[in-house]
Formats: structure tokens, C-alpha cells, sequence
């Protein structure tokens, strides 16, 4: 006769399983109530509710962490005095394996366990006995489905092919006037394949929708037989209906809108994993880490940059961990490793003179931003903490300035370098020294589109604070973006002033010796005085953008916001926007 074991050993033995399956439990109800925000989107688009589709937007990033707080409590129901135990996660690690490895998006999963083990054991660096690490793992690797795409065949027939794609993207506000929009939106495409020399077979386009903001995209891409060609078209809700209002085909355009700069959008999809691999088939210079973030996954996308910054640096052990380029930074010490694109950020344990802020002040600087509309001119700051990174691989005097200034925040521990709070952004040119280093043509085009990303910044109620051009980037493709976040605020927080005349005598003086300044006060006609530009360059930026060297632009801003307008900016340019 074959015994039983005890039901409290049974029982024992099965916690494991139990734990790992109230885990992924937990996760999908994440999922859940993550789509179930994301599907309001549709409405406030069709209802032109912006102040409901932000609550929703900062309500949809704030739900991970509070599914995990809700996670963690029925953990320690479960597990009890356990909960804490080392081999008993061990094992949850491997049930958990068993239990997603058939999942598309399997690898969001494990970031949700890698979450909770870490609050639990407050981990530095990474324990790849109680959490999923996989350095050299490619999210995407194994994902055979294929992403469920509409599909338009063209033959002769461009306009009948528009015409029924806008039908299949129904709005209950309707559309104005869909057969004027269909011609318009296959006017655009054909001459831009036409333009390029690409083969028109078919229209391709992702099911759902995405949504930021104030607008709408149809996302997919024109089937030229080869790799494809990206098609976004972008649309608006106006109080008639629903305008068709730009066409994307180029690919730094489409880039540009799902950019590093960018908000994530609510697209209610399926499954992500196979969105992925279709975006990063059509953007194949984008790092898949950037992709997950703009679709809302922004757990998965900093642990994408985890891997494949770690991977590098294990993988490359001559690497150099180095002071990034640029002027020193008073508030944060930022380094860089020299062969990899991304910088390192460090708030310092005591501010140079002038700044007179904190530690806490500059972290609520980044959660303002975090949350807030880029509108692709603020760059994304990942945050992390308990990082260990080899001490071989820095530069000296790095290494020095980081254990000196950065004592808070960083310690030594053996071979390597803790460091316990950063923030890890994408590394740009900074804009001081790209104005030396590029040609002239270049320098002119980066400098004004400098001035148009203040402009752009001001429209969305975002004042940099300090314009320096040390505190802009250049990216790839020439645009300035802002990275320097200490001293931004709302433009409304400020007060814009016009410089009064001097008195007799005052003219050569310094502007704080008979001026009375408050700490709101902000004098645009000063501005030139800090751009540090060639004169050629300085000119060509007061020639094109005169505005913001004016207070009672600023001001007219200000009013505007205070009547509770919005200010659009387009998140693409005037060329690709549809005739009115």
C-alpha cells in the first residue's frame, strides 16, 4: 500500500506553485485594468475630454506600482514569516518559468516577478537565483504569431482602398466629409511612393488605434514587396467630427513619433510582444527597450536598457565608464560609457553656488516630467536604483568626482560601484559643442531649431529655466531636445517681465544692482545675452524666433492657459499635414 504524505507536507510543497500562480494572477489583472484605461481613450478622443484623457494617461502609469503594493500584501498573506525566504523564492522563480513560457509577452510577466523580489529583498544589482536577469535575452526572440493587420489590397483603386480602411475605423462622431479624406489620404500616399521610387501592392495597418493626446494615428505600412514602407495616418477631433490631418511616410517622421521624447500612447492591444517585433521591423534602428516604453510598457522598457547597457559592459570589458561630454553639471555628475549611447545621472550631494534647491526638489523636477506631455522635446530619464557597475571599467578621476560629490548616493563594494540612485537618458550632443564641431549650414539648422523647441516647450506650459545651450542635445537626425530639468517649471509659475529704462547712471551697471528681482522673475530680452553663440548664429535665431526674446509673448501664453486653452503642437511637420 503506497502511504500519503501528510496534507501539511503536501500542502507545504505546492506554496511554490501557489505563490507563483497568485503572481501571475496578479499580473494579468494588471493587464486587465491597464486596457481597461487604455479603451477610454476612444471616447475622450470622440469627446474632446483632454483633461480626462491626462488623468487617465498619469492613472495608467501610476497603476504598476499599485497592483504591485496590492501584489506584495497578498504575498505576505500567503507566505507569511516566509515571505522573505531565500530558497522559498528560489523556488517560486522556477514554478512562475514553468507557468508563462508559453505567453507571447512572457518577459512582461517576469518583470512584474523581477518587481516584486526586488521590494521584498531590496536587491543591488541583480540575484539571478530569485529573479529573471537573461543579459543576452532578446524579448522578441520566439515570437512566431504573426500581429493581426488589416489589410487594403490597392490594384487600381487607391481611393476605394483609403475610403474602406477609414470605414473599418469607425468614430461614433463620424468623420468630416470621409470621401474628401480618403482622396486626400491616397493623394498623399501616392505621391510619396511615387516620390520614392516604392511599389504600391497593398495598405497594411495595426487593428487598434493609438491615441495620445489630442489625436489619433492608424499605424502600419504600405506593402512594396520588400521590408515595407511605415504609414501613419494622423488624425483630429474637431467639434464637426473627426479630420483626417496628416499622412507620415518618411521614416525620421514615424521615428520621431514613437521617439524617445515622446509619451507612451493607449493603443489597446492584444498582445505587445508581437507589436514589437512588427514596429522594430519598420524602425529597425530603434532600440526594442524605446518601443516597449511608448506603448505604455515602461517597466519593460527599462529593463531592455538594463540588458542591453549590462550586456555591453560585461561584454566588453575594455570599455571605459567616462565624464560625459559637455560642461560640468552643478546639480548632477553624469558619466557615459564611451562606447555606448546612453548617460549616467547622479544628483550631487551639494549644489554649487547659485542653485539653491535640493535633492528632493530635483527628483520632483523629474516626476513633473515623467508624467507631463514632451510634446518630443524632453528626452526620457529612466530611473533606477541599486545599480552595481565595475570599478575597473571607470576613468580615475570619475570614479573620484562620484565617491566625492555623489558620497549619498554611491559606495564601493569590493569590485564594484553601487550606486543606489540614478537616472540613465539617451546620450545626446550637447548643443554648445555641436554649434563648434558641425558645418555651418548644420550648426544654423540645430540652433534654430533650437529656438522653435523653446517654443514648442512654452506652447505646452514648459519653461526650461535655464536656456543655456549646454543643457540641449542634438539628436540623431539634428533635433534639440532639452535634458536639464533643475530648473524647469510651468510657465505660468513664472512672472514675465519687460526690463524698465534704466535711470541716469544705471546703464553701466549690473541689471541686479537697481533691479529688483523676485524668484519668478524672468526677463526674456536677457536671453541673448546667455545663448553664447557666434554672432551669425545668434542672429539667425532672433531673425526666426523673435518671440521668445519677448515678455509680452510669454504673457500672452500665460493668459491663454489661465482661460483654460490648449496650445497645439504638432508632433510632426507642416509637410506632412493633408490640404484643408
Amino acid at each position: 500500500m503506497v502511504s500519503t504524505p501528510p496534507r501539511s507536507a503536501a500542502s507545504a510543497a505546492d506554496v511554490p506553485a501557489r505563490a507563483a500562480a497568485l503572481i501571475l494572477d496578479a499580473f494579468l489583472d494588471y493587464n486587465e485594468r491597464f486596457a481597461d484605461i487604455t479603451r477610454r481613450a476612444k471616447r475622450h478622443f470622440e469627446q474632446r475630454d483632454w483633461r480626462a484623457a491626462q488623468l487617465d494617461a498619469l492613472a495608467r502609469i501610476d497603476l504598476y506600482d499599485v497592483c504591485v503594493v496590492e501584489t506584495l500584501e497578498r504575498l505576505e498573506l500567503l507566505l507569511d514569516d516566509r515571505v522573505r525566504s531565500r530558497s522559498l523564492w528560489a523556488a517560486m522563480r522556477r514554478a512562475y518559468e514553468s507557468q508563462v513560457q508559453g505567453l507571447i509577452d512572457r518577459e512582461l510577466t517576469k518583470t512584474f516577478f523581477n518587481t516584486l523580489s526586488r521590494r521584498f529583498f531590496h536587491t543591488l544589482g541583480v540575484d539571478a537565483e530569485i529573479e529573471f536577469v537573461a543579459l543576452d535575452l532578446d524579448p522578441t526572440v520566439g515570437i512566431a504569431e504573426r500581429v493581426a493587420l488589416n489589410r487594403y489590397e490597392v490594384a487600381q483603386d487607391l481611393v476605394g482602398a483609403c475610403a474602406r480602411l477609414l470605414g473599418d475605423y469607425p468614430f461614433a462622431t463620424g468623420y468630416v466629409d470621409p470621401a474628401r479624406a480618403a482622396a486626400a489620404i491616397a493623394h498623399e500616399i501616392a505621391e510619396r511612393t511615387f516620390e520614392n521610387g516604392v511599389p504600391l501592392r497593398a495598405i497594411e495597418l495595426l487593428r487598434p488605434v493609438f491615441y495620445r493626446e489630442r489625436r489619433a494615428y492608424l499605424v502600419g505600412r504600405i506593402d512594396d514587396g520588400e521590408g515595407g514602407t511605415p504609414l501613419v495616418v494622423a488624425l483630429t477631433s474637431t467639434p464637426a467630427g473627426v479630420h483626417a490631418d496628416a499622412v507620415l511616410t518618411n521614416l525620421n517622421h514615424v521615428s520621431l513619433l514613437f521617439g524617445y521624447a515622446r509619451n507612451a500612447f493607449h493603443a489597446d492591444l492584444p498582445t505587445i510582444g508581437d507589436t514589437v517585433v512588427f514596429l522594430e521591423a519598420l524602425m529597425p534602428h530603434k532600440p526594442v527597450g524605446e518601443i516597449y516604453s511608448v506603448l505604455g510598457r515602461l517597466k519593460q522598457g527599462k529593463t531592455e536598457r538594463y540588458r542591453h547597457l549590462f550586456r555591453h559592459l560585461s561584454s566588453n570589458p575594455d570599455e571605459r565608464l567616462v565624464r560625459a561630454d559637455g560642461e560640468r553639471g552643478m546639480v548632477m555628475a553624469v558619466f557615459t560609457p564611451r562606447d555606448y549611447p546612453v548617460v549616467i545621472k547622479l544628483i550631487r550631494d551639494r549644489f554649487a553656488y547659485p542653485k539653491d534647491i535640493a535633492r528632493r526638489q530635483v527628483e520632483e523636477k523629474y516626476r513633473l516630467v515623467f508624467g507631463y506631455d514632451r510634446v518630443g522635446r524632453l528626452v526620457d530619464a529612466q530611473e533606477f536604483r541599486n545599480l552595481r557597475f565595475p570599478r575597473h571599467q571607470f576613468d580615475e578621476d570619475m570614479l573620484a568626482e562620484l565617491l566625492g560629490e555623489c558620497a549619498e548616493t554611491v559606495e564601493l563594494d569590493g569590485d564594484e560601484l553601487v550606486v543606489r540612485h540614478c537616472y540613465i537618458e539617451r546620450r545626446l550632443r550637447p548643443l554648445n559643442l555641436y554649434a563648434r564641431e558641425a558645418s555651418p549650414d548644420a550648426a544654423e539648422r540645430a540652433v534654430l531649431d533650437y529656438g522653435q523647441a523653446i517654443k514648442d516647450l512654452a506652447r505646452s506650459n514648459i519653461f526650461p529655466g535655464d536656456l543655456l545651450l549646454k543643457n540641449f542635445g542634438v539628436s540623431r537626425i539634428g533635433r534639440a531636445i532639452f535634458y536639464d530639468y533643475d530648473e524647469l517649471c510651468l510657465v505660468e509659475q513664472c512672472r514675465f517681465r519687460k526690463l524698465p529704462q534704466p535711470r541716469e547712471g544705471d546703464e553701466t551697471r549690473p541689471v541686479e544692482d537697481w533691479l529688483s528681482i523676485a524668484d519668478n522673475d524672468v526677463f526674456p530680452e536677457q536671453f541673448p545675452r546667455f545663448l553664447g553663440l557666434p554672432e551669425a548664429l545668434r542672429n539667425a535665431v532672433l531673425h526666426a524666433h523673435p518671440e521668445i526674446f519677448d515678455a509680452s509673448w510669454w504673457q500672452s501664453l500665460q493668459q491663454r492657459f489661465r482661460a483654460g486653452e490648449h496650445v497645439d503642437v504638432p508632433p510632426y511637420p507642416a509637410s506632412a499635414r493633408l490640404p484643408d
